[in-house]
């Protein structure tokens, strides 16, 4: 495993996104538990873009504008439903201690669906895993493969510090609630932004 692999994995990961902005409104409305969770959904959510990539899938992406659109499509509603969420304390800002914590199925999916919707992602595996295998291995797509693992251990861990670091602070924004309604609309605001800058995305 490369040093150079490392470390630009590492710099994606670390980069603010949708599953970082997820996994931090995580932490705060349910705690480390459901971080924890977040982290695992989010991880698992890209699962389907590197198995694209690995099998050419994502090449489709890239060729075909209907199909980038439509995922495209998808990924920006689901954006701006969570926007939506958020500001009616729906989503995972849902910071009420009276109220019942969100299911881990629930947190799942919604993780799950915070990354799968972006065809960006499956293109950026396209352009970013081939990089590092050697052009001469013996079996590459199990190189592949072994260098994805590495790419979503890496997420997993950097989400969980992300989630933990938000859980750390959540009693501090209960017992202020401009803190909290702050929070919601900046996180909403995030969410819009991310949408908008999927809705401007271009294969």
């Amino acid at each position: 495993m490369s040093l150079e692999f490392l470390l630009t994995s590492l710099i994606v990961v670390i980069a603010p996104g949708t599953g970082v902005l997820f996994t931090l409104a995580a932490g705060l409305a349910g705690g480390s538990r459901t971080a924890l969770v977040a982290a695992a959904g989010c991880t698992l959510g890209i699962v389907p873009h590197i198995v694209a990539a690995v099998t050419g899938l994502a090449a489709l992406l890239h060729v075909s504008a209907l199909a980038f659109q439509i995922f495209k499509i998808a990924g920006v509603v689901w954006l701006l439903y969570m926007a939506w969420a958020v500001l009616e304390e729906r989503g995972p800002l849902e910071i009420d201690e009276r109220r019942a914590p969100r299911s881990t199925g629930r947190t799942i999916l919604a993780a799950i669906l915070v990354n799968l919707l972006n065809p960006k992602l499956s293109i950026f595996f396209l352009a970013f895993l081939p990089q590092f295998v050697d052009p001469r291995a013996t079996a590459p797509v199990l190189r592949m493969l072994e260098l994805s693992a590495v790419f979503m251990g890496l997420t997993f861990v950097v989400f969980v510090g992300y989630g933990v670091a938000a859980a750390t602070i959540r009693r501090q924004v209960i017992e202020r609630p401009s803190v909290l309604a702050w929070l919601r609309r900046s996180f909403a605001a995030a969410f819009v932004a991310l949408g908008a800058r999927l809705a401007l995305a271009e294969r």
